[in-house]
């Protein structure tokens, strides 16, 4: 159901879904009701994965009480990791791209520093990583992952150097 609750302007998995245009993205954004709505379905699938919505206004994340229960269906079931992905693109259509960072930034943390979730770090470095729409932001969270990545010298989703002289 997430396709319907975070539409975009390309075909998912669903053939008979038809993608959004800018025009109905553009009503959207302009809509203080689709926008609340927008919010809460964002923050019932958190809740969905066990992650809270601290602070709707930067997007801040923390885990939720239920996390270690919720983790365990997102390490066992990875067809969560093309929902997330699906949320992320329509978080930066909408202009969350502030919840996009926080989000990616939540899954690096818990892959690759608390290792809570080993079965959705490929996702995490491969896709997620790769949907935030500011490049700034986007190389701040590539080198998060970089700094926490084991074995560094196997790290491939950014240069090296640059990677080393960043900041």
């Amino acid at each position: 159901f997430s396709f319907r609750l975070f539409p975009l302007r390309e075909h998912g998995m669903n053939w008979r879904a038809k993608p959004l245009t800018c025009q109905e993205i553009q009503a959207f954004r302009k809509s203080k009701e689709v926008m609340d709505r927008f919010v809460r379905a964002y923050k019932l699938m958190l809740g969905f994965y066990g992650i809270n919505l601290v602070n709707k206004e930067t997007g801040e994340l923390e885990r939720a009480e239920n996390w270690c229960e919720r983790f365990d269906n997102l390490n066992r079931f990875s067809h969560n990791n093309l929902r997330i992905t699906r949320i992320l693109k329509c978080l930066g259509e909408m202009g969350y791209e502030h919840y996009q960072v926080h989000l990616v930034k939540f899954f690096l943390t818990e892959t690759l520093v608390e290792e809570t979730l080993p079965n959705v770090k490929r996702s995490a470095l491969d896709y997620f990583l790769f949907t935030v729409r500011s490049k700034e932001k986007r190389r701040e969270l590539v080198h998060y992952a970089w700094q926490h990545f084991k074995p560094q010298s196997s790290f491939v989703w950014g240069p090296r150097d640059k990677l080393q002289k960043y900041k």
